[in-house]
């Protein structure tokens, strides 16, 4: 007969079998194996939980916090000294994110100075910006102070989903912002003609339906990948890259599809960028007016940082095999396109550009909400 008591006091479980019985060869089986991680204490009839280096595992053991379905951010718990400092970093830059993208949306929608083509992407690649930020960083406030760093399998599809096809529509978007500019300076009598806001309505349209119906390929490849259970995520939030390296099978074919999509989104519109910045440049040194000249130095050079910032820390991460994936370094990249890019365009777009800056100053006044009322 197996007589069987188990207890949790300091982290011992105390198990009674007969010696030679069923149950005995069952907990020598599992004592030998990576099943259940216990030692024997000398003397004491009891079996000890080896101490973890990581607190998520130890709350994995001791709490069951999670249940079979959650995937587990491990985010920055190997540093836990760095949470704190992170936390409070996250949070200033999420609200001058929230406050600086929101500002541009509304001054550009409620500005009649501001009614113009290049103001209306504008303001779409603010709210990019602002729905880009919400999807990942109250998610990782909430891990980094709180007692659990989990995430539903829900949730964790529904934030890869998301992210993707935000990142997907900017890179679109920003391409669109080139031509955009390129018609301004090249085609100025056309410029009305050619965007006009019919056409910029259909362009922008088209470009989050393609974002969106981009991300919903990449999400698929990636969640349908099997995992054989493996739960624990070495981000700070869903991403492609960290997902796939929980995979339990070959992932050659999905790894290829995924990196042959990523170098069509990314380094496409990065050429025609770049391309349409060459012909921008030779316009523009054929201005006779200085003034002129260096208002569209100004709004080009505002754009093209925008564009360094995002494209180059995105093609870092996603045109790379999976297999050369590195945690830390994807950790660090995936920081400055989520987080310090969205938070950092609204000023670039400010600073450089003498038009918001006025209606920055004349949304403050009294006057300007009377005649928008």
């Amino acid at each position: 007969m197996l007589t069987q008591r188990v207890t949790i006091i300091k982290v011992q479980v105390h198990i009674t079998a007969e010696m030679g019985s069923p149950a005995h060869h069952l907990l020598s089986l599992l004592l030998s194996s990576s099943l259940l991680p216990l030692t024997p204490v000398p003397g004491s009839g009891h079996l000890e939980v080896p101490a973890s280096t990581s607190p998520v595992r130890d709350n994995m053991w001791i709490n069951n916090q999670s249940s079979r379905d959650d995937f587990i951010l491990l985010g920055f718990s190997d540093r836990p000294w760095l949470e704190t400092p992170l936390f409070i970093i996250f949070l200033v830059a999420y609200i001058f994110a929230l406050f600086g993208n929101v500002s541009i949306i509304l001054v550009s929608h409620l500005d009649p100075q501001l009614d113009s083509p290049m103001y209306f992407f504008v303001s779409n690649l603010s709210l990019l910006d602002l729905c880009y930020t919400t999807s990942t960083v109250p998610q990782m406030l909430v891990n980094l102070r709180g007692p659990e760093k989990t995430i539903s399998y829900g949730g964790c599809v529904a934030q890869l989903y998301i992210f993707l096809a935000l990142g997907s529509t900017e890179c679109i978007l920003l391409a669109i912002m080139a031509l955009d500019r390129y018609t301004a300076v090249c085609k100025p009598l056309h410029y009305p003609i050619i965007m006009s806001h019919r056409r910029c309505i259909h362009m922008a349209t088209g470009t989050w339906i393609s974002g969106f119906a981009n991300s919903l390929v990449q999400s698929t490849l990636t969640v349908v990948v099997p995992r054989c259970g493996h739960r624990v995520v070495d981000h700070f939030f869903c991403e492609v890259p960290a997902l796939l390296k929980l995979a339990c099978a070959d992932t050659h074919v999905n790894e290829a599809e995924l990196n042959v999509l990523g170098a069509l989104l990314l380094l496409v519109p990065l050429t025609l960028i770049l391309g349409t910045y060459v012909l921008i440049a030779r316009a523009v040194m054929r201005i006779r007016s200085a003034e002129s000249r260096w208002k569209a130095f100004n709004t080009c050079a505002s754009h093209l940082l925008v564009v360094s910032l995002f494209y180059f820390t995105a093609i870092s991460m996603y045109v790379q095999p999976p297999s050369s994936y590195s945690h830390d370094r994807g950790k660090i990249m995936a920081l400055f396109y989520g987080i310090v890019t969205p938070t950092l365009n609204p000023f670039i777009y400010t600073l450089r550009n003498k038009d918001v800056k006025a209606a920055l100053g004349r949304a403050l006044t009294k006057e300007f909400w009377v005649k928008t009322g």
